[in-house]
């Protein structure tokens, strides 16, 4: 299950294996910035926001972690995978790619 909360932040059920599992994790899309759900940025924000939705809804995807500790907002940073016909494609790049995102570095 996956719940696309902006452009930028997703919450993810993730099977750890054996019978293991995760509810509801946060995730920050590690590298990007996406543009923000209020205020002047709110139609960009929405769009980003769709985009995201479309690549990873009802497909399975990869999550690799970065350094396997929260960030500061209590959130996982990551780097989400997508399969697709040609392989697994990084969808953090996608989003820079298809202009829904900028990236950042921190």
């Amino acid at each position: 299950m996956v719940r696309i909360y902006d452009g930028d932040t997703i919450f993810l059920d993730i099977d750890l294996g054996l019978s293991i599992g995760v509810k509801k994790e946060k995730i920050r899309l590690a590298r990007i910035n996406t543009p923000e759900l209020r205020g002047s940025e709110k139609e960009r924000g929405k769009e980003a926001r769709d985009f995201l939705k479309s690549l990873i809804s009802r497909k399975n995807i990869l999550l690799e972690t970065i350094k396997d500790k929260k960030g500061k907002y209590g959130r996982y940073i990551g780097e989400i995978w997508v399969e697709t016909e040609n392989g697994y494609e990084n969808v953090n790049d996608l989003m820079v790619k298809n202009s829904h995102a900028i990236f950042v570095n921190y």
